[in-house]
């Protein structure tokens, strides 16, 4: 183990040896389907100071996590429509500050409950409040659900913690100064520089980037370097001035937003936030001082467990009073359900101006440490945690009133087609239905921008999730004639075929088979109307452009 830790020494081998063991891990979690978060960080506990030893460079590290850090957020940026924020604005701004509120009440007054003092139990409440924006951000993109409402509820209410932390900070560091400078005058220099960063990030999206993006799409890998070096700049900028270099990563993807190659830029730059944020979570673990955690385990599993519970409930609790099914209320409760890195850096400055000892920063980190590692978990099998829960979730859930859409109006309504999943597929077919017929029909999807976009068309458009077990008791499919689903997802697809026939659905049923395989086992199921697209469009470039093209042949 020595020698190890002495070949790390030099920062290639000692990357070299990340690098080789991350690939053990993370071949080691897919063998056991465990999340690769979770490997990650287990790796940086095995790699720092408790186990091997071998993390020598952390500013190294810790300068790439920035990155990865900057680009994750980048992206997310990136796919926010500006629309959405309007639409979901009100709800993540209540439910953040609401969170917060709640979590610090309940928090302070279990940690008075545990013994801790009135000035421990505000540290721990507080710590306990934030959320971590990175992890959560990454997991709904490996789910393909940040682009849903429920996630963009969350992302909404993350950004909210943010803010919220950034103020906490701000009064420790006028704490921590001892009267140096003024509290307020810290508080108001920050606000003011943040308006400054948003007011900046708004001049360049409307006059200076679509004009630079454009020239710059001529070479893509000139387009790709200055995005990253846009998303970091104003991440450095959010640094210096004070604010968030997180939401300065996060206003720079909002400003390439409506930018026309957002979606080259999006798909160059996964790849490379997957590679940099190994580094943030072995950092992470690295960072884990597992000495001054001994002796805070019953604590820890009690503060916990109202973490991995409480948090979701107080959510559930607000967004289901304000009219959200909850399902919704539900998927985006999860997110909230572990503490943020910010709870240790915040904990750590508590230790530093003399308010807690190192107890209780073991105890945060124990924390930290089970509540990422659960709600990893909670968060990769969330649909299926609802299913079994669902029956007892109703009581979150208003009787008549739904916030996601016109839910009254649309199902009182008879529909002669109903279109599930209204991707290029579905729109396409819905554009056709408008101009050469006068068919009725209602679409079914569950991404904001899509419903936004159909609204504004003056089409009826129902928000719904195929995943969602309990979406036909909503959908008006009874006297409808014929059902379309674009979704290719086999499974899903399978799973609304048998709930139609459960529900004894007479009319006809089209479903999409995306691929050979797909269309072999759902004929086996009796299913005659199945798409496919990808052949249906092959048949129809042939009819239209090969048929009377005649190609001659040399003579031998």
């Amino acid at each position: 183990m020595n020698e190890l830790s002495q070949i790390a020494e030099h920062p290639f081998y000692e990357f070299a040896i990340i690098l080789a063991l991350a690939a053990i891990f993370g071949i080691v979690g897919k063998s056991l389907k465990q999340p690769l978060i979770v490997m990650f960080i287990a790796l940086g506990v095995v790699m720092g100071p408790a186990v091997l030893d071998i993390v020598k460079s952390l500013d190294n590290i810790r300068l790439l996590a920035e990155i990865g850090i900057s680009v994750l957020l980048f992206i997310v940026g990136l796919k926010l429509d500006l629309r959405i924020i309007k639409s979901v604005g009100k709800i993540a701004l209540l439910t953040g500050l609401g969170q917060v509120l709640f979590t610090s009440f309940f928090g302070y007054f279990i940690g008075l409950a545990l013994g801790f003092s009135n000035l421990h139990s505000f540290y721990i409440a507080v710590a306990l409040t934030f959320s971590s924006t990175i992890i959560i951000v990454k997991l709904l993109s490996d789910k393909k659900e940040i682009d849903s409402l429920h996630g963009q509820i969350a992302i909404g209410f993350l950004i909210v913690q943010d803010i919220v932390v950034i103020i906490m900070m701000i009064i420790l560091s006028a704490i921590q100064k001892g009267g140096e400078t003024s509290l307020t005058d810290d508080i108001v220099r920050t606000l003011v520089a943040g308006a400054g960063l948003i007011g900046f990030t708004f001049i360049a999206m409307k006059w200076i980037l679509p004009k630079l993006t454009k020239y710059l799409a001529k070479t893509q890998e000139l387009l790709i370097l200055f995005s990253v070096a846009w998303a970091v700049a104003l991440a450095a900028t959010g640094e210096v001035i004070g604010f968030s270099g997180e939401v300065g990563a996060f206003l720079a993807g909002m400003s390439l937003a409506s930018s026309d190659f957002k979606e080259t830029i999006s798909s160059r730059l996964v790849s490379l936030r997957d590679f940099l944020l190994l580094f943030f979570f072995v950092s992470l673990g690295a960072d884990l001082d597992l000495s001054a955690i001994s002796g805070q385990i019953t604590p820890a599993l009690y503060f916990s467990f109202f973490v991995l519970i409480g948090n979701p409930i107080i959510v559930l609790i607000i967004m289901g009073s304000m009219g959200y099914r909850k399902r919704t209320s539900f998927l985006a409760g999860l997110t909230v359900a572990q503490i943020s890195e910010f709870s240790l850096i915040f904990a750590g400055l508590g230790l530093a101006v003399g308010h807690i000892n190192k107890d209780v920063v073991g105890l945060i980190t124990l924390v930290g440490l089970i509540t990422i590692g659960l709600s990893t978990y909670l968060i990769l099998y969330s649909h299926q945690i609802f299913n079994f829960l669902s029956p007892a979730l109703s009581i979150f859930e208003r009787k008549k009133v739904f916030t996601e859409d016109d839910h009254t109006s649309l199902v009182s309504k008879k529909y002669d087609v109903l279109i599930f999943g209204l991707g290029r597929f579905g729109n396409r077919l819905a554009e056709m239905l408008d101009e050469h017929t006068e068919i009725s029909y209602l679409g079914i999807d569950f991404d904001p921008r899509i419903i936004n976009n159909w609204r504004k068309k003056n089409r009826a458009i129902l928000y719904g999730d195929i995943d969602d077990p309990e979406l036909l008791e909503y959908v008006p499919y009874h006297e409808s004639d014929i059902i379309i689903c674009t979704i290719p997802d086999l499974e899903l697809t399978k799973q609304l075929y048998k709930d139609l026939q459960l529900n004894n659905y007479t009319g006809k049923v089209f479903l999409t088979a995306l691929t050979q395989n797909d269309y072999e086992e759902l004929s086996e199921m009796g299913i005659d109307n199945l798409l496919l697209p990808h052949a249906m469009a092959a048949s129809h470039f042939f009819e239209v452009y090969m048929t009377d093209l005649k190609i001659s042949y040399p003579s031998n």
